[in-house]
């Protein structure tokens, strides 16, 4: 499923990434340069844990979704990368293999960098070192914004900002309703519920306390957000 060109979409999806976008014209033309197209349909394994790291990626169409397996066999899902969003440099750095399994979640575009290339732009580019950093540092913050939301907030609070991530990254305008937004990326409730740490049963019951509260709707194909404000309110409810 390889295709050499990035559609007009998926290179806007790359270049107004916020970090992406923070660099310089030289130095995203030099990643760009030597990059290469991976697609995926829905389900396909883009690396496996255990795996060497032989590329740095971004994803530019639907979603990566990063997972491992526990000690039964359960599949657990840790997060999904959305469109503009690199990863697989930590492997690179330190030189050890992949910790996680990552498998498309919808037909899924990859843009590819191969580890010598990498370094090479690492040698060619010394703020590719400082912006490396900053990324790092804000995957740092964000890991520990998660752990204390994980200790300090109710499910219910949880689960309205991980809404509200979730239509800042795939909301899309609903064309019968201007007021309301639909969140494009198709999670099943199992997959919602494994990114908030907590059962199915639980984050069904959230969702539909939340549709009598016309907060949102929900449908066979996914979330509609019906109303953005309620759910900043339930999400700073306990802040």
């Amino acid at each position: 499923m390889d295709d050499p060109i990035l559609t007009i979409d998926e290179r806007e999806a790359i270049n107004s990434g916020r970090w992406f976008s923070s660099l310089s014209p030289s130095l995203r033309h030099d990643i760009l340069r030597c990059s290469y197209v991976k697609r995926f349909k829905d389900g396909a394994l883009i690396a496996a844990r255990g795996d060497p790291p032989e590329e740095w990626i971004a994803c530019a169409r639907g979603a990566v979704r990063v997972s491992s397996t526990s000690i039964s066999g359960k599949q657990i899902t840790l997060t999904y990368v959305e469109p503009g969003i690199w990863f697989g440099d930590v492997a690179i750095f330190d030189g050890d293999r992949r910790t996680h399994d990552a498998y498309a979640h919808g037909d899924t575009t990859i843009l590819c960098v191969a580890r010598a290339d990498f370094k090479k732009i690492l040698a060619q580019h010394s703020e590719l070192y400082e912006a490396m950093l900053r990324l790092h540092a804000r995957r740092i913050r964000q890991l520990f914004g998660l752990v204390e939301d994980l200790n300090t907030l109710p499910l219910r609070s949880r689960l309205a900002k991980q809404l509200l991530h979730l239509v800042r990254s795939y909301g899309v305008p609903s064309l019968s309703d201007g007021n309301e937004v639909r969140i494009s990326l198709q999670l099943a409730q199992e997959e919602l519920a494994q990114l908030l740490g907590a059962s199915r049963q639980r984050v069904n019951q959230e969702l539909k306390a939340m549709e009598r509260e016309d907060a949102i709707r929900i449908e066979p194909g996914g979330l509609v957000i019906r109303d953005r404000d309620a759910l900043m309110r339930i999400s700073e409810a306990n802040q």
